[in-house]
């Protein structure tokens, strides 16, 4: 009688390092897509203040939950990095749980990495709130 073997994969979750260099790789990109705005307006005359701030401020608010609910920013995919649901890592998470994630992790900066190193899922505080894990593909 032949039996089916099933091999599992461990899930490898990024060290410190990796979501440091993924969150710097894509504050590049967001700071060069403003000059490249900025660079368009200019070719017109009389851009009202407002549009310029509210093209600036959509950068910034909606980069990284609309990349992370479709798969991943920039710079997760350079580092191999994945945002997925906690309680079931092969699923993305949805958007409105993306710009629960992004809230806390800007609201708190810096600080929300603190947690990484204590947990073996090296899960960030923004992570914990919405439910999410960050896993090394």
């Amino acid at each position: 009688m032949q039996e089916d073997v099933i091999i599992v994969t461990p899930i490898k979750y990024p060290l410190l390092g990796d979501r440091v260099q993924s969150t710097f790789i894509d504050t590049i990109l967001i700071i060069v897509s403003m000059f490249i705005i900025s660079a368009i307006l200019e070719r017109y005359d009389n851009v009202p203040d407002w549009v310029r701030i509210a093209l600036f401020v959509s950068i910034w608010l909606a980069y990284d939950p609309l990349c992370t609910s479709l798969g991943c920013t920039l710079g997760n995919y350079v580092k191999g990095l994945r945002v997925r649901q906690h309680n079931n890592p092969t699923r993305k998470i949805n958007i409105v749980l993306a710009i629960f994630r992004y809230v806390v992790k800007i609201s708190l900066g810096w600080v929300s990495f603190l947690t990484i190193n204590t947990n073996h899922e090296k899960r960030a505080i923004h992570d914990f709130v919405a439910g999410s894990v960050v896993i090394k593909i």
